[in-house]
């Protein structure tokens, strides 16, 4: 896939996924501009302040006057009950859904014929562990966010998310039961996301829009009862 002079944003380039997705897109061509509040080649800024937002956008467009993929990477905070404040699950919807909402309404004129936006929900948006409430509600609102999109730019900008399930971002190799629990055999990869990213905005995606595609090695499918294939539940 060819992005020579492709004008990406990606957020939460500075690490993990986000700096892969970031990376790869810049292999095969393409302008990045990253948006993070942590240092990265382009811009530092707190997706959950508005005038962070708009002053990324106007930079964007007074440099490149276009943008041609919006890549909404950048996570919230991973807390929930009993002691994720209101002030903290409001800040993980400003960053998870709210920022990429703004975004786009920003750069809804300057996107390119064939553009695409790619959210990046989590396998989260469909299943839970404790204490996770303001990271699931910000991921389950960016998966419903991305079909509303998706209509309301029918036919001029392709809207997609991905939900990732166990993605290794440390190099950190797992074998034994973190391996084999996954149907596919292993923990993901963060190129696992990037590959796909790269795919629903290119040409062959061109059929794509609304949809949400879980990588996750297969976990949701499973179905998973005390005694099974080696599962036991500690009581």
């Amino acid at each position: 896939m060819d992005f020579t002079n492709k004008v990406v944003i990606v957020t939460g380039a500075a690490q993990g996924i986000g700096r892969c997705i970031a990376e790869t897109f810049q292999a095969h061509g393409a302008i990045v501009c990253s948006f993070d509040v942590q240092a990265n080649p382009y811009f530092v800024g707190d997706l959950s302040q508005e005038e962070d937002i708009r002053r990324f956008c106007s930079k964007v467009i007074q440099e490149y006057g276009r943008v041609d993929y919006l890549i909404n990477n950048a996570a919230p905070l991973f807390k929930g009950l009993p002691d994720c404040t209101w002030q903290e699950f409001n800040y993980a919807l400003q960053v998870g859904v709210a920022a990429p909402y703004l975004l786009t309404r920003l750069l809804m004129e300057h996107f390119t014929p064939g553009a695409a936006i790619v959210n990046i929900s989590s396998s989260r948006d469909r299943m839970s562990m404790p204490g996770t409430e303001c990271y699931t509600a910000a991921k389950g609102g960016i998966a419903a966010l991305t079909h509303a999109l998706a209509v309301s730019l029918s036919g001029r900008v392709r809207v997609n998310s991905i939900s990732p399930g166990w993605i290794e971002t440390n190099g950190v190799e797992y074998t034994g039961a973190d391996a084999s629990q996954h149907p596919a055999g292993r923990v993901g990869k963060p190129e696992d996301i990037a590959d796909m990213v790269l795919f629903l905005c290119s040409d062959k995606a061109g059929f794509i829009t609304g949809e949400n595609i879980c990588i996750d090695g297969g976990m949701t499918r499973q179905m998973i009862y005390h005694g099974d294939h080696g599962w036991q539940k500690n009581i």
